[in-house]
């Protein structure tokens, strides 16, 4: 038989001993109606003094795992007044929760942790080689280089460049927290998706002619298209550039980089696609991670910063979008993502 209250568990030993007296009673002869009262009063008073026991004994055993639960000292009334109207396997069960919630909030901060020390020892890393290279360029000026005309001219421009790129990184870092810290302060715009990517496309024109790179947007023939969309016209121009840059400095040289656009109900898909040297499929999972390089060496030398993708994730998180990719290695990549559609209909309102 199972005791699940408090109750049940004092009105157990109350019959017991009730037995018991009765038993005693019936041997001892006593007439029938002093021997029921005898047992009522018995069974009564037991059932009383054994509840009110029972229950000062689980308040005792809960009162150390209540106070480390509530994060403060509890008396015993409150825990009377908590037991008064409950299960004791209701009691498990809340305290079961409530280890299994705090499992997933140390867990949480575990990893919170990690991803920060990660996360700082990515920043110091990335930081320390442009410091590094610009320390080692003026103390090489300062010990007389200044002076050699064959040296200086190179030495400050490659001081110029490693500033340039330390530069770059605090600017995509305070993006990223921009991001980060006003993720529902998007200005959205009604703009014609098709039109914004061929402007960009048409400035990033003289950096493809350098690998001999030819950029194709695959839209419709004439402006403007059927293609519009509400979203953050800024950030999104933002997102195809860091898209665009990555497809020409990791894509074949003497290839081409094409953006596509679809029609999918409600929203519209944009693909920005080149035939370039593609993925590894052990990368692709962490490639939109801040810092995170496919091809560390090339990546650098291009002179990335390894934060343009985490860049463009955040921002398409912040208008409730998924951004995804698809690549083969020797193919080249994929990179997708939807925007909300707005209806040309909805335009000559």
């Amino acid at each position: 038989m199972k005791i699940k209250t408090k109750e049940s568990a004092s009105a157990l030993i109350a019959l017991l001993s009730t037995v018991v007296v009765a038993v005693v009673l019936v041997q001892a002869e006593v007439r029938w109606l002093p021997a029921v009262l005898t047992v009522l009063i018995t069974f009564a008073l037991i059932f009383v003094a054994a509840l009110f026991l029972i229950r000062k004994y689980v308040a005792y055993k809960l009162k150390p795992i209540y106070s480390i639960v509530l994060s403060r000292n509890v008396s015993t009334r409150e825990i009377l007044e908590e037991l008064q109207d409950k299960r004791v396997e209701n009691l498990g069960e809340e305290l079961t929760a409530w280890a299994d919630t705090n499992d997933r909030e140390i867990t949480r901060l575990k990893e919170a942790e990690t991803f920060r020390k990660q996360y700082l020892g990515n920043v110091a890393h990335e930081l320390k080689t442009p410091i590094f290279n610009i320390q080692g360029y003026i103390s090489t000026l300062l010990d007389g280089g200044l002076e050699d005309e064959l040296i200086n001219r190179t030495y400050l421009e490659r001081a110029d460049k490693s500033i340039l790129r330390l530069i770059n990184i605090v600017s995509d870092l305070d993006t990223i927290n921009k991001l980060e810290s006003n993720m529902n302060s998007l200005a959205r715009d009604t703009f014609d998706v098709v039109a914004l990517a061929r402007e960009i496309a048409e400035q990033a024109e003289m950096e493809a002619d350098k690998r001999g790179i030819k950029i194709e947007v695959k839209g419709a023939d004439n402006l403007p298209s059927p293609f519009w969309v509400s979203a953050d016209k800024h950030y999104v121009g933002q997102v195809l550039v860091n898209l665009i840059i990555n497809s020409i400095r990791y894509g074949k040289e003497g290839g081409k980089t094409r953006l596509k656009f679809r029609d999918m109900l409600d929203k519209i898909l944009i693909e920005v696609e080149d035939n370039g040297q593609g993925i590894a499929k052990e990368d692709q999972p962490r490639i939109f991670e801040r810092f995170y390089r496919a091809d560390k060496g090339r990546s650098r030398e291009q002179g990335g910063t390894g934060l343009g993708l985490a860049i463009v994730k955040h921002i398409i998180e912040a208008h409730g979008e998924r951004i995804s990719v698809r690549s083969e290695q020797g193919v080249g990549s994929t990179f997708s993502f939807t925007l909300k559609k707005v209806p040309v209909r909805e335009l000559d309102k």
